[in-house]
This record gives structure tokens, sequence and C-alpha cells, in this order.
């Protein structure tokens, strides 16, 4: 995707000279950030295979979350919260059916069956149903009080928060420490294929590329936000729509194209977690985060009460990954079922107007 990189001068050109031309902006900018979020991942990989499987896979969650969470604050110091919102909830669904979908049935086309350690995709199907629990209560505790509970319900996410990152931190001890043998996946099937990553960047290069690709990919998220609620406007296009679905597929395009090549070299643990791993971290790190860094910039902080339609829609998501990831086996045909219901979710809410609560 290199010579899409060209689309990051245009980008910055039509910002200067045309600023009011926000669809042309939304697409150039939305386009400029696949290859750049494509070179982080390649950076990743590179530091991953220096530095080994268990940090490794650290890294690729983290930096491949970094351009989703690059476009979330950009949108909090807006005020953008529903589209804030809307990105969380996208990003966790998108991964766990849009992505693991993808990998599941890309893998499944080449083999008639794959297989992955299923301790560890129950374990983190577990924290995403902590996740679930996390969005729903705030969501409950407000439709009960109403507006009369608002004052309280600030404090409720800010403490809910400190909580889903002290899990989130036991996990990583878990997964990187007490139990990384879970976490190890197995290489025999991709070096057998002669297809194993060899580090030929340094850490140094890998390092500086990473950093690079992530400041370009934030001053492109400024441009991409200031142009969503124009764009919505124009198109017809609910925020919530552009934000689950449009948003959170640029902010992981990084983690879909690793995963998905890690499914195709028969890779499925990597796969795996790559997709529920970045949905865990999203649910249980980024989104804290934020209703914290909302106490200290944007024009007002951010709650954890997400719209009652979002949170159906993470908790439908949750219950099937769970069902699909506890055998330890996958195939082309739960590929199609995850994908089916990630479509059937963009249907209803490409049909949803803006004027309806969601």
């Amino acid at each position: 995707m290199n010579w899409l990189l060209v689309f990051i001068p245009i980008t910055i050109a039509l910002e200067l000279l045309a600023a009011d031309q926000h669809v042309l902006l939304f697409v150039t900018s939305a386009i400029a950030i696949l290859p750049l979020a494509a070179w982080m991942g390649r950076a990743t990989e590179q530091l991953a295979a220096r530095m080994g499987e268990g940090v490794g896979g650290l890294l690729n969650a983290t930096f491949g979350n970094a351009a989703e969470l690059i476009i979330a604050i950009s949108a909090l110091r807006a005020g953008f919260h529903d589209v804030v919102k809307a990105s969380i909830a996208g990003s966790i669904v998108g991964n766990i059916l849009l992505v693991l979908g993808a990998s599941m049935l890309a893998g499944g086309l080449r083999r008639p069956e794959q297989h992955f350690n299923a301790v560890a995709a129950r374990s983190q199907a577990t924290m995403l149903t902590l996740a679930a629990i996390g969005l729903i209560l705030p969501a409950a505790y407000s439709a009960a009080l109403g507006k009369g509970g608002s004052a309280s319900l600030g404090a409720l996410s800010v403490t809910i928060s400190v909580v889903l990152l002290a899990v989130y931190c036991l996990f990583l001890v878990f997964s990187l420490m007490t139990h990384s043998a879970l976490f190890a996946g197995t290489h025999v099937a991709e070096e057998a294929e002669g297809t194993a990553l060899v580090p030929h960047w340094t850490i140094r290069r890998a390092a500086t590329v990473l950093a690079g690709a992530t400041v370009m990919i934030a001053w492109m998220s400024e441009i991409l936000v200031g142009a969503i609620e124009p764009v919505a406007q124009e198109s017809g296009l609910s925020k919530v729509f552009v934000g689950v679905f449009v948003v959170a597929i640029l902010g992981n395009a990084a983690e879909h194209a690793t995963a998905i090549t890690a499914a195709m070299k028969n890779r499925m643990d990597l796969s795996l977690s790559i997709a529920i791993g970045s949905s865990v971290q999203v649910a249980l790190f980024v989104a804290p985060v934020l209703v914290l860094a909302s106490l200290f910039i944007g024009p007002f902080p951010m709650d954890l009460a997400f719209p009652i339609g979002l949170v159906l829609i993470v908790l439908l998501s949750v219950l099937i990954t769970g069902q699909v990831a506890g055998d330890g086996r996958s195939d082309w045909l739960k590929g199609v079922l995850l994908l089916a219901v990630y479509l059937v979710f963009g249907i209803t809410y490409f049909f949803l107007p803006d004027v309806v609560p969601q």
C-alpha cells in the first residue's frame, strides 16, 4: 500500500487550500491512514521478532491500537463524546467479528480445520465479558436514575475505569509472566513453509518508523475527526454509524492485515491474540484511559454510560465470540458466521437515523 502515501500530501494540501471540502478531506485522510497503519504494523512485527513473542504480542496490540487511541483523543478534544463511544464499541465489535471472522475465513479457505489454544482464547473471552459488564452497569445506572444521577455517574465511571485498568494490568502479568506458555503460540507451521519472519531492521530503525507513523497518523486523524460531523450531515449517515463502522475500521487497519496474514500462515494463536487481545485492550485500557483523560482535556468529562444500542451489540458480540473460541478449532464457516453478525449490525445502524436514541 506504499503508493497510498501520496494521499498524505494531498490531504495536507486540501486542508490548507480547500478546508470546506469536507467529504474530500474525509476520504483522503482516511486513505492516508491505511499505509501509515501498515508501516506501523510492519515496524511492530520487526520489534516483536527481535524482542520475543510475549513482548511482541503486547507491542502489536498496543501500537496497533495507537491509531484508535489517537483518533479518539482528537474526537475527545473536540467534544464528540458520541463519536468516541461509538469508535470504542466499533473497535471492540470490529476486532472480534470483522477481524476474527475474516481471519477464520481466510485461514479456512486454505485448510479444512485450524487449531489454537482454547484455554488462552477462553481467558481472553472472559476478559471481554468483564468489559461488557463494565459497560452495562453504568448504562443501567444512568437509565435507572435519569438526570438525577448525572452528578454521581461521573464518579462511578472513574471508579469502574480504575478497576478495569487494574484488571488489565493483572491480565498482562498473567499472559506475559505466570501463564505465558498459554499465549506463546507455535511457529512450527510457518517455519515448515519457509515463511517465518526474519528481522532485518534494527531496533532503532523499527522504533523510528513506529514513532514517525504514529505522529503522521495523529496529524491525519485530526483532519479526519474535523470532517466527521459535516460529512455525516451531508451524507445523511448517523455519527454513530460513522464511528462504529468507519472510524473504528480505519483505526484498526494495521491489526486487520496482520491477523488475516497470520491466519493464512496457519498461526491461529497469533491471529486470535491480535483480534481478541486487541478488543480486550480497547475495552480494559483504551476506554478507561479516555474516561480519565477527559477529566483534563475536552470541554467536559466523558462517562462510561454508553448508549443502550452500543452496549447491546458489544454484549452480543462477546457472547458469540465466547462460543466460537471455546473449542480451540476454527474453519471457514465460523468465519462466515462472525462476518454475518457484523454485517447485520452494520445494516441496522446504516438505516438508523441520528434522531433515534442509540
